[in-house]
Order: C-alpha cells, then sequence, then structure tokens
C-alpha cells in the first residue's frame, strides 16, 4: 500500500493548494509560537513596564482588528493571494520595527499597523482567507476533520515555536549573549519568516479565489455590510459570542501565561518553552478528537461539552501550590481546550452563504480580535500588582462557562446541512 493510500481521507482529499494552505499554517504559527513565548520578557527587558506592556498588547490586537477588517472584507472582490501576502508583508515589518526599537510610540506603531502575536494564535487577516480557500477546494462532508488537522498543524507550529523560543534564548544567554538581546534574535526570525510566509502565498494557484463573477458581484465590502447579506443576523449572533470568549481568553495569552509561571515559581524561559510546547501539543491532537465527537453528537454540542471542563481547569492552575501540579492542571485543560476551534470553524463555514465565507470567517475573526484586545491591558495592571497575578486565570475560566452557556442556547437548533438528524 502506497504512503499516499495511508492517510486519512480527508488528508488524501487536499488539492495542492490545500497542501500550501497547511504549509503557510505552519510556517505562521512557529513564528506566532516562538515569539509569544518571549515577547513580554522582551519588553519588560526593553525598559517597559507590566502595564506599559499590557498597553502595548493591546493596542497590537487592536490594530489587527482593522488591518483584519479590511483585508478580509476585500479579499473575494480584490484577490484572497493579494490580501495574504499583504498580511505577510505587514508581519515583517512588524517584527523588523519591534527589533529595531525600545520607543513605546514607535512599538504603538508598528503593533497597530503591523501583524504580531502575543497570544501565540491566530491574529491578522489569514485565518479567516484560509478557511474560505479550503472550503471550496475541499468537499463539504471532510471540512470538519480537514479543519481538525489544520487545526492541528497550527497547535503542533505554536508548540516547537514556543520550545524553539524558549531554549535559544536560554541557550544563547548561557554563552553570554545579553537577555534582550537573546529575545530580539527571536523576534527578528519572526520578520523573517513573514517575510517566507509572503514568497509561499505567491505560489498559490487561482483556485482558491472566489471563481465566478455572481459570487464575486455580490461580496462588496460596504453596499452588503463588509460582505454580509443573508449571513448578516447569524454571523454577529456569533461575533458577539466569538467575542465574549476571546475577552476571557485575552486574560491568559501565552505570552502573560509564561511571565506568569516565572513570576510564581521562578520558571526559566528553557522551561517555559517545554511546558508550552506540550500543551500546544496535547491541544492540536484534541482537534482530531473533536471531528470524531461532532460526527457523533453535533458540532454545538461538541463545542460546549469540551469547552466547558477545560475552563474549570484553567481556574484551577493558580490553586495549585507547587510548579508540577500547575503543569499538569494546565496539560489537561490543553489536552481538551482546543476541541472547539476546528468545530467552530467548520461550524461558521457552514451556516453562513458560500459566497460569504471570507467576510464571514473575517467578520468572526475581527470579533475574536476585538475581544482579545481589551483584556491585555487588564492583566498588565492586575500583573502589577504581586497579590493580583492569579486573578486573571479566575476570571478568564468564569467568563468562559458564561460563553458555551449561551453558546448552547442560542444555537442548539441551528444545526448545518450535513447534520441531517433532528435535534
Amino acid at each position: 500500500m502506497s504512503s499516499a493510500n495511508r492517510l486519512p481521507a480527508a488528508l488524501r482529499a487536499l488539492t495542492t493548494d490545500a497542501w500550501l494552505l497547511f504549509v503557510t499554517r505552519f510556517t505562521r504559527l512557529f513564528a506566532y509560537g516562538s515569539v509569544s513565548v518571549i515577547l513580554v520578557f522582551y519588553l519588560v527587558s526593553l525598559g517597559l513596564s507590566e502595564s506599559e506592556t499590557g498597553l502595548l498588547l493591546t493596542l497590537t490586537l487592536g490594530g489587527d482588528i482593522v488591518v483584519s477588517l479590511y483585508l478580509t472584507t476585500r479579499a473575494d472582490r480584490i484577490g484572497r493571494r493579494r490580501m495574504l501576502v499583504t498580511g505577510a508583508v505587514l508581519m515583517a515589518l512588524a517584527g523588523l520595527a519591534f527589533a529595531a526599537t525600545s520607543n513605546l510610540a514607535y512599538l504603538i506603531i508598528a503593533g497597530t499597523i503591523g501583524v504580531i502575536s502575543p497570544s501565540g494564535h491566530e491574529v491578522g487577516p489569514f485565518l479567516s482567507i484560509e478557511q474560505a480557500s479550503l472550503s471550496h477546494l475541499i468537499p463539504p462532508g471532510l471540512r470538519t476533520e480537514v479543519f481538525a488537522w489544520y487545526t492541528l498543524t497550527g497547535s503542533l507550529a505554536t508548540a516547537f515555536g514556543a520550545f524553539f523560543g524558549g531554549v535559544v534564548t536560554q541557550a544563547l544567554q548561557q554563552r553570554s549573549m545579553t537577555a534582550v538581546a537573546s529575545y530580539r534574535s527571536i523576534v527578528l526570525l519572526y520578520a523573517f519568516l513573514g517575510i517566507v510566509l509572503a514568497c509561499l502565498f505567491m505560489r498559490m494557484s487561482s483556485l482558491v479565489e472566489v471563481r465566478d463573477e455572481f459570487d464575486q458581484s455580490v461580496v462588496s465590502p460596504i453596499g452588503s455590510f463588509l460582505g454580509l447579506g443573508k449571513s448578516r443576523r447569524i454571523v454577529l449572533q456569533l461575533s458577539g459570542l466569538f467575542a465574549l470568549d476571546s475577552f476571557a481568553g485575552g486574560f491568559v495569552i501565552q505570552s502573560f501565561a509564561a511571565y506568569w509561571f516565572y513570576l510564581r515559581f521562578g520558571t526559566a524561559p528553557k522551561t517555559l518553552g517545554g511546558i508550552f510546547f506540550w500543551a500546544n501539543v496535547f491541544a492540536g491532537v484534541s482537534a482530531l478528537l473533536a471531528s470524531r465527537l461532532a460526527a457523533r453528537i453535533g458540532l454545538v454540542r461538541t463545542m460546549v461539552v469540551t469547552h466547558l471542563p477545560s475552563n474549570l481547569f484553567l481556574i484551577a492552575v493558580p490553586l495549585m501550590p507547587t510548579l508540577s501540579l500547575a503543569v499538569l492542571v494546565l496539560l489537561l485543560r490543553s489536552s481538551i481546550s482546543q476541541m472547539d476551534v476546528p468545530t467552530r470553524q467548520s461550524y461558521t463555514m457552514a451556516v453562513v452563504e458560500a459566497r460569504e465565507r471570507s467576510a464571514a470567517g473575517g467578520f468572526t475573526g475581527v470579533a475574536r480580535t476585538t475581544g482579545a484586545a481589551i483584556s491585555p491591558l487588564l492583566t498588565g495592571f492586575l500583573f502589577a500588582r504581586p497579590g493580583l497575578i492569579n486573578l486573571p486565570f479566575y476570571i478568564a475560566g468564569t467568563v468562559k462557562v458564561v460563553y458555551d452557556l449561551l453558546l448552547y442556547f442560542s444555537f442548539r437548533q441551528l444545526r448545518p446541512p450535513e447534520e441531517a438528524s433532528p435535534e
């Protein structure tokens, strides 16, 4: 039996363009993961306070909102490849700017205009445009499973990136390089990978674009409420809920979570790299299980029943008295925390009009970034007060539980076309 035949059906269905989208996903998330684990350390070593760092990360995510909304709502009309290349260039420029200056005002400008991820997760226009492209390139029946593998690819990339960032910076410091210089080397790598990403996007074919004039004419970024027509109400409801979830998650983004382990237990960068390597590996593997569970109980139920216990684990992390127990609970949380990601993405693509997928993905993605943009500012203020550094975990877990309940009661009746069984 050939190696191709041993691949899962979802991967055998991938075209050359779809495989290329997996490669761009891995490249981008490796860059995000590598910089996220050292970003707060880097900014503090440049002389910024925790509060200034939180403000910068909030404004950085705020800038991503504007960039993402502009690029994703125009992608189907102007060209998906063009918008993806533009996002990659902005990513490279942000990395170069962060490596070149320690001035807070310049960093704010670079972070606002450019694309940089403090969380290790997706920011910018990439995810929604890639999802819309994948949805055109694969059969609907395989969409959730393909998105699960796509999520796994990103989680593994983030894991390897976090491990790489932690190990390399500590190794450089052991060879007499200053801490700030070691962190800057990772920021420069981030910029370089942005350039690599732009080159990869240029290699995609026209098959990823909207394929007929009718689809293209309907997706108007202004005349149809930022590219949304019939799907507007659903997308607005989902966006509000996703924003709430991301607002909660923004309290424990990977950069601040890594810094929390340092403040609470004195954890070294190399150890932090290992912790978040395994956290992201477990999260990615869980995504594959999500597609199988969704086939049995449906996408909405899968999102809720896997997300609820992960939030309870999140609340439990700061309650642990030792590093080992805190890491164990974090890994338990990671083993189920991302099962809602491919199901959420697949559900969004399934319940909106096919010609509105880029706009819907962009709008919900912007909503998530908007929610996440507010939290780091609050987290920075909490981290500036030693007695409050555990509070972000409690806030995040509690708000996420509220999100899960609202999602279930709002959308349990709206099933995607492939879920033919009655409620």
